[in-house]
């Protein structure tokens, strides 16, 4: 008898985490490393954010709460829902989770069954497809490209779908390319959904706030209302307020799939840290001075980047309308050599080669379905930025 179950063997450990942790041990044995492959803003949490929560300790609101969440975030959430994005949820319709990776792991363990089929478009966030496997479903890989903006068509979305289609997980602005939909080309999306009613909607809007003019935010269930009932949108404050290890996401949908996700966490985690929680509250009714600050940051270090590598030969960087990544092809660089003579054939190989030869750690593009590309994530200072962009400029000019 095996000792590791079957559901371990259809699943990797996630890209993006090991690069940076090798990354980090690099730079912890003396290795003069610039990391660029987390995805977590460099900008500590906002004050009044961190104030909150150190008052809930001294307060003593430290016990368990409710395993989807507090009354009082719950109330927030759904006032946040209403006021930003157009959709009414009542308090019952909304959850909190230990990040919004744990939203999405409950939503498809409540909802998938072996041989059901989740069309995931590539490129994609690692964890997509592995959720769906450790589910037991069949993740379906739609790839969209350079050429089309790394966006999916109505087209391909409606070749996609089959009778066992269960969900589309859509996420704009898009980790890892920064890609975002305008309302017309997802009022195209939503057409073709409105025209399969088995299929339901996981749409990932984690940074919605840091999107960048003249690209404006919208999502699903805005967009269609009549999709509102197949939806599950789900959000969190870890990108827009710079608190990834604060662990809060959450989610409006449907009572029945927010009742079934609420049993599928109190078998797991129960309820996310209680104390994150009022930091989550004060997040979103508190000053909201941040998230402009943090978007003008952000995008005066994307016009940095995309300027910086875009004029390296080999290197096509689009220009994203949202997040904190850029996605550049190299296909321009594959089938050249390194100086000590390897030869750069997959996008995994320039990425590692990169690292060895210069300390800059990015994530190559098979990682996340699309080759051959790799990841920049540009949360960092634009010294930093700049410094890395002239070392992997350096690093390409010696590639013959």
């Amino acid at each position: 008898m095996p000792f590791l179950s079957e559901a371990l063997a259809r699943i990797r450990p996630s890209p993006t985490v090991a690069i940076t942790a090798e990354a980090a041990a690099l730079k912890a044995a003396g290795r003069d490393i610039i990391g660029l492959s987390a995805g977590e803003p460099d900008f500590p949490t906002p004050p009044n954010v961190r104030a909150a929560a150190i008052r809930a300790g001294m307060e003593g609101r430290t016990r368990s709460t409710a395993p989807a969440g507090t009354p009082e975030l719950r109330a927030a959430i759904a006032a946040k829902f209403a006021r930003e994005n157009g959709l009414d949820y009542a308090p019952a319709e909304v959850m909190v989770s230990t990040g919004g990776k744990q939203v999405l792991f409950n939503a498809l363990m409540a909802t998938l069954d072996p041989g059901d089929e989740v069309i995931v478009p590539a490129p994609y966030w690692v964890s997509y497809p592995d959720m769906v496997r450790l589910a037991g479903g069949t993740p379906v890989i739609l790839p969209a490209g350079l050429e089309s903006g790394f966006r999916i068509t109505p087209h391909a979305l409606a070749a996609a779908i089959t009778p066992r289609t269960k969900w589309l997980i859509f996420n704009s602005p898009s980790n890892p390319t920064g890609a975002g939909y305008g309302r017309d080309a997802l009022r195209a999306l939503t057409e073709v959904l409105m025209a399969h009613p088995q299929v339901w909607v996981l749409s990932d809007d984690i940074y919605e706030h840091i999107a960048y003019p003249p690209f404006r935010f919208c999502t699903p269930a805005e967009v269609e209302p009549g999709l509102r009932e197949r939806t599950l949108t789900v959000n969190g404050v870890s990108k827009a307020y710079a608190m990834t290890g604060w662990r809060i996401g959450y989610a409006g949908g449907p009572r029945r799939l927010i009742d079934a996700m609420t049993t599928i966490q109190s078998q797991s985690t129960t309820n996310a840290c209680s104390i994150s929680q009022w930091a989550a509250l004060e997040a979103l009714t508190g000053d909201q001075g941040y998230i402009a600050e943090a978007r003008a940051a952000f995008l005066r270090r994307r016009d940095l980047v995309v300027g910086l590598l875009d004029a390296i030969p080999g290197i096509d960087c689009p220009v994203p309308e949202g997040a904190f990544y850029v996605y550049p092809s190299i296909r321009g660089l594959i089938g050249k050599r390194t100086a000590d003579g390897r030869i750069i054939a997959r996008d995994a190989d320039f990425a590692a080669a990169l690292l060895e030869a210069t300390g800059v750690a990015t994530v190559f593009g098979a990682a996340f379905g699309v080759s051959p590309n790799f990841r920049v994530s540009y949360a960092a200072s634009d010294a930093t930025l700049t410094e890395a962009c002239h070392r992997i400029e350096a690093f390409c000019r010696t590639l013959t």
